[in-house]
């Protein structure tokens, strides 16, 4: 029992620390300035944003300018935008903390260091989440149409394959390639507008 309470205890620590700085607070914690987009890249906007979730998305709503709800695939995703810290987030809520065992944080740990690759699992609240945290002004139309699909994968495959549809690292746990047929449809959808 002892040992489950200090497993459970280290991996919400972890999770803490892997969310990062809240909306808010600067994007570095050693304060220094994000680094700009490749030259030749045009910065990520809100607006950009917005034409890409509308490409992508079903049942788009947007509660102020820079935070969206849609569904992808019958799947709930949020998108939260901080200009000031330059960062952005893709969020889809899997499950209450309080539903899942040890075992499973173990394994979501796993998914985090091999398959989970660019999406992470995260805890916040009480709740899991699969997350896309990235820089928005070094973020490309691909990289977020990619986030997406990997943070839905990662949510639609938690308690079986722990993937986010991208190939496997080969120094973890999990073995062989994964299914990334979301995230090339996304892909295509959103880099034709």
């Amino acid at each position: 029992m002892r040992r489950r309470a200090l497993t459970i205890l280290f991996l919400s620590i972890l999770a803490i620390a892997w969310t990062g700085p809240g909306i808010g607070v600067p994007a570095l914690a050693d304060g220094n300035a994000p680094e700009p987009p490749p030259a030749g890249t045009a910065k990520m906007t809100v607006a950009r944003l917005a034409e890409l979730i509308g490409a992508v998305g079903d049942d788009v709503q947007s509660a102020r300018p820079g935070v969206w709800s849609f569904k992808v695939e019958n799947t709930g995703v949020t998108v939260i935008v901080d200009e000031k810290a330059d960062r952005m987030r893709i969020l889809t809520a899997i499950a209450k903390t309080e539903q899942i065992s040890a075992e499973l944080y173990y394994r979501m740990m796993q998914a985090n260091f091999d398959s989970a690759l660019d999406a992470r699992y995260a805890v916040a609240k009480g709740i899991l989440w699969s997350a896309f945290i990235h820089p928005l002004g070094r973020l490309s139309d691909a990289q977020f149409l990619a986030g997406i699909g990997q943070t839905v994968n990662l949510a639609k495959t938690f308690g079986t394959s722990f993937t986010s549809g991208g190939l496997v690292f080969g120094g973890g746990d999990s073995a062989g390639l994964q299914a990334r047929k979301l995230i090339d449809k996304l892909l295509k959808k959103g880099l034709d507008i």
